[in-house]
């Protein structure tokens, strides 16, 4: 059968299981729209799922009947799964059975929940592990735990939960008749424990009250998270999802969930919504009880909800004390949360869990709620409610409404103004993008060749007739120093962005949005010019800005937090990037949806992983971005065509060098085909390309290339910049190669002036420095230089890297060596021996400073009289095999 056939007759045969028995028929013929062969299909799986292939299906009165019966002990030991005897069922749902469990050993209750079908369907049993995986991650007192999984020997799978007793939330609050504050405190648990799963990149995707149950303690417990996906799950899963087993139930399914479009943190805020409707007024906001599948989508997707109010008058519970305690304008208020976290359309509903509890607390202690509009009336009334005892006068109460009045009627005039404002600001900066092409005459078209850099530098005089407009001057200002940043053109850049930040601090102050953001910009750039220290400052200070003045969780502060670790990683502070990036990694993860700046977060954050020597971390995530970005951009964008460059970089040091050629020469080729020959990033890539070369041998090739990224660097950023130093390193260890002492050595001094200056409070580049000068007086056979050198070069990479670091580890390799050298035997078999061992299980056998170490550790053991062990290692060296078994 097709694959896109079977998938159609699996997600079939799932929703008519879970109707009863009587509803199926009527639905699949709908369903099946005429394809008689498709209903066949459908009904034969029923069929077979009626009569039950595993004893547990069919639950336990069955197999209580064959025990009684005299059932043999075969049949017996299945009531036993692991350490847990089955006591009774529970309840079945789409995707599997629960059943009450002891634990033999311990004791104790559990919920043991087996997939139903798993036989069927690779993907079913996969998306069974999947909910494992999902309970498993997440550890918070109001989510069931999982304990233990396993399978039985037909290979269905199972797994335990924490056994929890209690009553669905709907049917706590009814039979206690909860008040609508205590309802809403239920509520405020169980939104905190969604938006913990949120925090953790996790989306339930089924939430409903038979999901959430309350403890006679009153305590919640959501269960099920069995279809919760990732927020950071690829498309292609996605796709798999939507096409599959799009497991849902209806009543509570947000509308793109009902059309199968991508999900997130808005579609379970959606759900919580109609459990909010459902606990306040006492039904559904749509009753599909008597609907087909196809009204219900059609109901679901375009019918707006009756106000909960509204809802509760019509159905007659307005009547009782409860619900005429709370008064017209608090289900004013009430009709506000629940349909603002309902709305058909994704961006108008509350953006987050953590937005809904917000006003949830604004409710609760008579506060305006913040998804309301901001009407005098309404405030007044809220202020009122909150200062009863104090507004006793009447003369005073009027007094206080009037100044408000006022206050509102002022306040409405400066929003009308800065409308108005912000009206004409938009069309001025249209008039203005349209200058830069008609150069100011709009009979005049655009040149044909006209370029970037002659927009740009249009753009500039254009922003500096505007000093009538200083704060849109600034943002042009800001816009334009970013594009000249992006060019490579830092001069240009730098007095766009000072311009820009100095007049918004003037015209702003210090506690503001657009003078974070200059901020950030501006550190963004002293990182590219190696002012590490000026970099962090004006990065923190954007971050903190920022922080102050926005939600936590504001795309703006995601941006500066994103910043910060970008300028964390340049000076070398691996450590505390990492710990930034995550951060800011989550934030844009809460979105849930690939987007370019969570890609070009991880992307940094893989940079920071490779240099602290985590390989294995850094080649996952570059993986996984790379993915990333040729979904959001192409196949040929130069954020493509950095995550290559990482993935090359990631295979040159595992001393797979051909393999690293190869991902250099594609990003090379899309680099070059979008930022031209003479570009600093199309330079950095002919670096890393040449690199690779080197240390194939190919040293004209190499050289060519090197010189050519070389003469960019210097344009671009000076000559005593760090991009510099680094074609100056791979330019070196040629004339080494090619035994040019001489050129090699100023080569490796500069390289090591270069970053002591850029890095005065030391850097692990500066230690490389010095371990590839030292390999110069090394080949001079100058062996006490050497020594002197690698010494050095190993005690910097000892305080700025993790202790196995294959730098150390290198270094280590090359002093012993110098000490061979001088006939130091023991001294050198300690450096030798420590270094192979640690390089060894980082890299291929066949690298050569590894075939070194085994060639320096054969002659070692020589002189020291010990000739099986010399014979061990050359025998190594022979067959590519490390002692103990290692390849």
């Amino acid at each position: 059968m097709e694959r896109e056939r079977w998938e159609r007759v699996e997600a079939l045969f799932h929703a008519a299981a879970a109707l009863p028995v009587h509803d199926r028929e009527p639905f699949l013929r709908e369903a099946c729209g005429g394809d008689a062969g498709l209903l066949d299909e459908v009904n034969s799986l029923l069929a077979e799922d009626a009569r039950g292939c595993a004893p547990l299906d069919g639950g336990l009165a069955p197999l209580a009947g064959e025990m009684l019966d005299g059932a043999d002990s075969a049949q017996l030991r299945l009531r036993e799964l692991g350490p847990y005897r089955i006591l009774r069922l529970l309840g079945e749902g789409g995707m599997g059975t629960v059943y009450l469990a002891r634990r033999l050993d311990i004791g104790g209750l559990v919920a043991i929940k087996v997939l139903r079908d798993a036989w069927m369907s690779p993907a079913r049993r996969e998306r069974f592990a999947a909910e494992q995986r999902t309970l498993a991650q997440l550890s918070h007192p109001a989510i069931a735990q999982i304990h233990d999984a396993g399978a039985l020997p037909d290979g269905t799978p199972w797994f335990v939960m924490e056994y929890v007793e209690g009553l669905p939330l709907t049917d706590y609050c009814r039979s206690r008749a909860t008040s609508i504050e205590g309802r809403l405190e239920l509520f405020r648990r169980v939104c905190e424990a969604v938006q913990y799963a949120h925090g953790q990149a996790v989306i339930h995707r089924d939430l409903k009250p038979s999901n959430i149950l309350v403890k006679p303690d009153g305590t919640i417990k959501l269960l099920d998270f069995g279809i919760a996906k990732h927020l950071v799950t690829t498309e292609a899963t996605i796709d798999q999802t939507r096409t599959g087993l799009r497991l849902m139930t209806p009543a509570y399914a947000a509308p793109e969930q009902i059309r199968g479009e991508r999900v997130g943190i808005r579609s379970d805020v959606y759900a919580l919504g109609v459990i909010l409707y459902e606990l306040l007024t006492g039904a559904l906001p749509f009753d599909l009880a008597t609907r087909t599948p196809a009204e219900a989508i059609s109901l679901l997707a375009s019918v707006e909800p009756e106000r909960p109010s509204a809802a509760v008058q019509r159905l007659g519970a307005g009547e009782g004390p409860l619900f005429r305690a709370a008064g017209r304008a608090s289900w004013a208020d009430l009709d506000v949360l629940c349909l603002a976290a309902m709305h058909k359309d994704q961006l108008r509903r509350y953006p987050s869990v953590e937005a809904l509890i917000r006003d949830i607390d604004h409710y609760l202690a008579h506060e305006p709620l913040e998804a309301r509009p901001d009407a005098v009336g309404y405030r007044v009334e809220r202020f009122v409610r909150r200062n009863r005892s104090a507004v006793t006068a009447g003369a005073l109460v009027v007094a206080a409404i009037v100044m408000l009045v006022a206050f509102y009627t002022t306040r409405l005039g400066r929003a009308r103004d800065a409308a108005l404002a912000e009206a004409a600001r938009t069309q001025r900066i249209q008039r203005f993008m349209l200058d830069l092409f008609e150069g100011g005459d709009p009979a005049v078209a655009p040149a044909a060749g006209l370029s970037v850099v002659t927009l740009l530098e249009r753009g500039v005089q254009e922003a500096q007739a505007l000093d009538g407009e200083p704060l849109l001057q600034a943002e042009l200002y800001g816009t334009l120093g970013g594009i000249y940043h992006k060019l490579g053109e830092l001069e240009r850049a730098d007095g766009l962005l000072r311009s820009a930040l100095d007049r918004r601090r003037t015209l702003l102050g210090s506690a503001h949005p657009d003078v974070a953001a200059s901020e950030v910009a501006l550190g963004l750039l002293r990182a590219d010019q190696a002012a590490y220290d000026e970099a962090e400052r004006l990065a923190r200070s954007g971050l903190e800005a920022a922080r102050r003045v926005l939600p936590r969780d504001h795309p703006e502060v995601a941006a500066a937090t994103a910043a910060l670790g970008h300028v964390l990683v340049e000076r070398g502070a691996y450590a505390d990037a990492i710990a930034v990036l995550d951060e800011a990694a989550r934030m844009y993860s809460l979105r849930g949806e690939v987007s370019p700046e969570l890609a070009s977060t991880l992307h940094e954050l893989s940079n920071a992983h490779f240099y602290t020597g985590d390989r294995d971390t850094a080649e996952s995530i570059s993986r996984r971005v790379l993915a990333m970005s040729r979904e959001l951009h192409g196949e040929r964008h130069p954020h493509v065509a950095e995550d290559l460059v990482n993935l090359g970089a990631i295979q040159h040091e595992q001393g797979r060098y051909t393999e690293a050629e190869a991902f250099y020469r594609e990003a090379l080729e899309i680099t070059r085909s979008w930022h031209g020959d003479d570009h600093y990033q199309t330079a950095s890539t002919l670096t890393m390309l040449g690199r690779s070369l080197v240390f194939q041998g190919r040293l004209d090739e190499a050289e060519a290339l090197l010189e050519q990224a070389l003469a960019i660097q210097e344009r671009v950023f000076g000559p005593d910049h760090p991009r510099v130093a680094s074609a100056v390193n791979d330019l070196g260890t040629v004339a080494l190669q090619r035994d040019d002492f001489d050129a090699a050595e100023s080569a490796f001094r500069r390289m090591a002036g270069i970053y002591r200056r850029a890095h005065p409070d030391g850097h692990y580049l500066v230690g490389i420095a010095l371990s590839n000068l030292a390999s110069v007086h090394q080949a001079r056979k100058e062996y006490a230089e050497a020594e002197t050198l690698y010494r050095e070069a190993i005690a910097i990479y000892r305080a700025t890297l993790p202790p196995d670091h294959l730098n150390t580890a290198i270094a280590r390799i090359k002093l012993g060596r110098s000490l061979l050298r001088q006939g130091r035997y023991a001294e050198a078999e300690r450096e030798s021996l420590a270094g192979h061992d640690t390089a060894a299980s980082q890299a291929a056998p066949s690298v050569s400073w590894l075939r070194s170490a085994r060639e320096d550790l054969a002659a070692i053991y020589d002189g020291l009289g010990r000739p099986d062990e010399a014979a061990r290692y050359r025998g190594e060296g022979a067959d590519g095999v490390a002692p103990g078994g290692r390849r």
